[in-house]
């Protein structure tokens, strides 16, 4: 037995100018207009998805994670010791 993937449907209305565009960049790639746009529409909602998904900072954010870099606090007693951990366990290896 061999296993479909899910699918569902898309419908929208378009413009015949849009609609020739699509026909025709298609067939410059060689692929079919359902292909294309389901490769278009892919790439554009990958596009979104990563510029939302990106950090955004306010100038005073920018300045304290930078000065973060720059002077780094002091490392914690609790850190110290997971470092310890950390080595000892490497070590033992």
């Amino acid at each position: 037995m061999s296993a479909t993937a899910a699918t569902a449907r898309l419908e929208a209305r378009i413009s015949t100018d849009l609609h020739a565009m699509l026909k025709r960049a298609a067939e410059i790639q060689g692929r079919t207009m359902t292909d294309f746009v389901v490769s278009a529409v892919q790439l554009a909602a990958q596009e979104a998805i990563e510029t939302a998904e990106v950090i955004r900072l306010s100038l005073a954010d920018q300045e304290c994670f930078a000065q973060a870099l720059l002077a780094p606090p002091r490392p914690a007693p609790a850190l110290k010791r997971a470092f310890a951990r950390r080595r000892k366990l490497i070590s033992a290896e």
